[in-house]
């Protein structure tokens, strides 16, 4: 086994592309076409009473077989019936030595020397896509860690798309984590895309996971993160890195159930509770998002919010409330946010990005990433949950 189905097999599962038994995009089934079509041709060629033979006709036999088929050897064998089926149709015909009968020869050879280099370029391209995407996957799972579905007093859901063809990752980030202050997720979007935003997302996620756990308020975990930020900016010289900036929201849970919200310019977070509607945690005062302001100026306000069990915060970034349908109206996700909210975090959010993509009506154009909260503290602490109205105040 090569070192890259070792580590396919052991860390990311079964390859990607066609599953086992398929031709590429096409069915097993499909293999037939090619002698579905020489028979057609042969008949049609028996059945006709005109001086005119069809055994050119039989030239795209071979480059059929080419198309439908994964297997470089295909086209070849295809190749050696369809010769074989010429020559029966020349000597039924009697134009064994017309110029005809030569020329359908060679272009058939011709045919099969070509389907088989297409077959074995595309089969080179397909195996190193999925090498790619291998990588690609690794990274994501490096970089965007897999969210349990409980953490502390929440359960927690994450839904991640990549606007890029075949790409796994972008620069859209998340990532949650049980500290002893309770628990923290971050959600962010850094502007731009490719390997630049990549990097610049892996600085700021590699920052959170270290200031979430030392720093006690989120005010200043939002310091450390502009400050990480900043070095990172200065350490990558990759084309646009001085406009760079990433938006984002901070959220803490403590253990008696008060989140704390902290915005970076960033789209602001739906509380989803019971029976009302879904209400914006607009705050009243926000900071610009990180890479902006020289990381000392980085003073955000902490505001605050009771949350009552069974209250689902979502978080999101504006590849979701920007995606457009094909008349220009944005997703109104506050709007459909209800009629998806039963079930379990992940259920809803599956549900919900189904309709952001029916509401577009093909792949979304920018990264889109969701992670949703929901407030449901063990037994043990159930005792303590506060009864508040849940309005915002701020420290």
């Amino acid at each position: 086994m090569s070192a890259t189905g070792w580590i396919r097999e052991r860390f990311a599962g079964p390859a990607p592309g066609p599953a086992a038994g398929a031709t590429g995009t096409w069915p097993r089934t499909a293999l037939a076409l090619p002698f579905i079509g020489m028979t057609l041709v042969v008949v049609l060629d028996y059945i006709s009473n005109t001086a005119v033979t069809v055994e050119p006709a039989l030239t795209a036999v071979p480059a059929l077989a080419a198309v439908v088929s994964r297997r470089t050897w295909y086209p070849l064998a295809i190749g050696a019936c369809t010769e074989a089926g010429a020559f029966l149709m020349a000597f039924h015909n009697d134009v064994l030595g017309e110029s005809v009968h030569s020329a359908t020869v060679f272009a058939i050879l011709l045919v099969a020397a070509i389907g088989w280099v297409s077959a074995t370029l595309r089969l080179r391209q397909e195996e190193a896509l999925a090498d790619a995407q291998l990588v690609a996957s690794i990274a994501r799972r490096v970089l965007l860690r897999p969210v349990p579905e409980r953490v502390g007093t929440v359960r927690a859901a994450v839904h991640y798309e990549a606007a890029a063809a075949h790409a796994r990752i972008g620069g859209d980030l998340y990532e949650v984590v049980n500290t002893r202050h309770g628990v923290r997720a971050v959600v962010g979007d850094v502007r731009g895309k490719g390997l630049g935003a990549v990097e610049t997302a892996a600085a700021v996620l590699g920052a959170f996971r270290e200031a979430a756990h030392q720093e006690s308020a989120l005010d200043r975990v939002a310091g450390w993160l502009a400050v990480s930020l900043d070095r990172a900016l200065h350490e990558n010289d990759h084309p646009g890195v001085e406009e760079e900036f990433v938006t984002l929201v901070l959220i803490g849970v403590r253990p008696d159930g008060t989140a704390e919200i902290v915005n970076c310019g960033h789209p602001s977070p739906l509380l989803l509770r019971g029976a009302e509607p879904v209400r914006p945690l607009e705050l009243a005062e926000t900071v610009p998002p990180l890479g902006v302001l020289d990381p000392a100026d980085v003073r955000p306000p902490v505001h605050r919010v009771p949350l009552l069990q069974g209250d689902r915060v979502l978080l999101f970034t504006d590849g979701v409330i920007e995606a457009r349908d094909r008349s220009g109206a944005f997703y109104p996700l506050a709007d459909r946010l209800p009629r998806h909210a039963d079930g379990r975090p992940a259920e809803v959010l599956r549900r919900l990005h189904e309709d952001v993509v029916r509401h577009v009506g093909r792949q979304l154009g920018d990264d889109a990433a969701m992670l949703l909260l929901q407030y449901d503290p063990p037994p043990a602490a159930g005792a303590q949950l506060p009864h508040q109205n849940g309005l915002l105040t701020r420290r």
